[in-house]
């Protein structure tokens, strides 16, 4: 596995956690995935699903290696609001830690010169924008269904281009969260990230498999694959 990761060294991994693994963190294997990425010199940057779960991934991650920090939208003006939902991502900070050697865990809130308090933003946003900013190689979404079911077989699918990722967005067959997450991806492969990855966090090492082998746990966005109807 070191020898598959050694073609990635020093590029940028996204991982947006959801509820269900930042819950499981202590007893998954996403603390061990971290820290092989990270001695891999792999870059691997975070984004919780809100603040609690980000102080949990932190501090799990903090018992085994002192290496995460907590970031919210406001620090170095990270996640600026935009017209639109989120602005330009200032990545100085970001770039900062992680040539450091440490791992950012970003909480899901955004800033505003011109309001006290941050506002809350939707992770999956969140993650596919820091995802294009640091030119990402990978953007990984963790959801609990595993993948994208075909809304019509409820198969996973195994690959999707953006623009097929885009349809199923807006499909209301398709949970609220699910099409979230969907469109997340496909807005980060458009936007320059390498790929984007939904599937299940709580498997045993989900995101190294993911990254470092040709097997698919859920479902990828990327380029060029259709999918059959």
């Amino acid at each position: 596995m070191a020898e598959a990761a050694k073609p990635f060294a020093g590029r940028t991994l996204v991982m947006r956690v959801d509820d269900a693994t930042a819950g499981a963190a202590v007893e998954s294997t996403l603390v061990q995935d971290v820290r092989f990425l990270v001695e891999s010199q792999i870059r691997p940057i975070i984004v919780a699903p809100g603040a609690d779960a980000a102080r949990g991934v932190v501090r799990a991650i903090n018992r085994s290696a002192n290496v995460a920090v907590r970031l919210g939208g406001a620090d170095a003006a990270l996640l600026p609001q935009g017209p639109d939902g989120i602005g330009t991502v200032q990545t100085d900070l970001l770039d900062t830690l992680l040539d450091a050697g440490y791992v950012p865990v970003i909480e899901p809130t955004t800033f505003s010169p011109f309001s006290r308090d941050e506002t809350v933003a939707l992770a999956d946003d969140v993650a596919s924008a820091v995802a294009a900013a640091v030119a990402a190689v990978r953007a990984i979404f963790f959801y609990v269904g595993g993948g994208v079911a075909h809304p019509e077989t409820n198969a996973i699918i195994n690959e999707l281009t953006p623009a097929e990722a885009l349809v199923l967005a807006d499909d209301e067959r398709l949970s609220f969260e699910l099409r979230a997450t969907v469109r997340a991806a496909a807005r980060g492969v458009r936007q320059g990230v390498g790929a984007a990855q939904i599937l299940d966090g709580r498997v045993a090492h989900a995101a190294i498999i993911e990254m470092l082998t040709a097997h698919h746990l859920g479902t990828q966005v990327t380029g060029s694959i259709a999918f059959a109807s």
